[in-house]
């Protein structure tokens, strides 16, 4: 039996992998909105990759109840925007179906089944009134942790840039059936998908630079190798990231990188605007809670002092609220 998946947010990230996915023969459902909808349902789907394009025709809906119950259902929203789906998601969620978390940032069901005494905790930053736990279900929950580069270059037109890895983690560490269903599919339609076993230490990896190069970018508008090269800044980024490694590591989470080899990386990218400032610039809600907010309350959950983060989260906040792009 071919398995049905939907993929809820089909811009750059969901369109990569739609494309993907529909040109390997899965049943394939794209749930997007505006020009970008029309396009796709008008001339299919088209993929740019290395100066050749291949268009697909997956099936492309802005109501999900079009689409009806799905096997798997792929979120690539930004975090902000799920808890405002929820209730439209409800048709996709069969009683087998398992949501995959392709979202940035700390997820709102990081405590789910996580042993030690915050199991089951709830982020308030992340999901007031519980309306993804509850909406969603933690225990429907697969992640997967998002590392290639895409961008929507016109209306049903992506363009792959770089990277071809979703790597999966239950959040028990189980290596379920599900789990390698999934990536034997995604493996499938070319891309890369090994299963973790410890994938909360692979959150906070990717997190890591993100909780501080994003909302210091915001703030000063510099690119990535402008403000890890700073003398004056660079100190500050490190401040942040040790404060979050020692709220990650309160919770059981290994950390395989020195934070200045990661700081070296980011800046390794050059002239890059992070996701946040291009927001900004743009216009657009911003990922505050799911980058930084949530540190935040993590640290005060464990009792981890994460003043750095708190200053930056408190301007980077306003900043966003001054352009109309932080509701909170």
């Amino acid at each position: 039996m071919t398995e049905k998946i939907c993929i809820y947010g089909a811009g750059s990230i969901g369109g990569l992998l739609g494309a993907g996915l529909a040109a390997a023969g899965s049943d394939v459902t794209l749930i997007a909105r505006g020009p970008h909808l029309e396009a796709m349902q008008k001339n299919g789907l088209t993929l740019e990759k290395d100066g050749d394009r291949t268009t697909v025709h997956p099936n492309a809906v802005e109501n999900p109840a079009d689409a009806g119950p799905q096997d798997y259902v792929i979120i690539t929203l930004k975090a902000h925007s799920v808890p405002g789906i929820v209730d439209a998601m409800q048709p996709l969620l069969g009683p087998d179906t398992t949501v995959v978390w392709g979202v940035n940032g700390i997820p709102w069901w990081y405590f789910y089944d996580l042993d030690g005494p915050y199991r089951d905790h709830r982020l308030e930053t992340l999901d007031p009134g519980n309306k993804q736990w509850d909406g969603i279900g933690p225990e429907r929950i697969l992640h997967t942790i998002v590392y290639p580069a895409a961008e929507v270059i016109e209306p049903g037109v992506v363009r792959h840039i770089e990277g071809d890895r979703f790597n999966l983690g239950e959040p028990s560490g189980e290596k379920t059936e599900r789990a390698q269903r999934l990536a034997s599919i995604l493996m499938k339609a070319g891309f890369r998908a090994p299963i973790r076993p410890r994938i909360r230490d692979e959150i906070w990896v990717k997190l890591w630079g993100n909780v501080s190069f994003n909302p210091i970018s915001a703030l000063t508008g510099a690119t990535l190798e402008g403000m890890c090269n700073d003398p004056d800044v660079r100190p500050v980024i490190r401040t942040m990231m040790v404060e979050a490694q020692q709220v990650a590591e309160a919770l059981g989470v290994k950390f395989a990188i020195d934070v200045d080899k990661r700081i070296d990386g980011g800046a390794a990218v050059g002239a890059h605007k992070t996701s946040m400032l291009q927001d900004l610039e743009r216009g657009r809600p911003m990922e505050i809670d799911a980058i930084v907010g949530a540190v935040a309350e993590m640290g005060h959950l464990t009792e981890i002092p994460t003043p750095t983060v708190d200053a930056v989260l408190a301007l980077v906040k306003l900043r966003a609220r001054l352009a109309g792009c932080y509701g909170g």
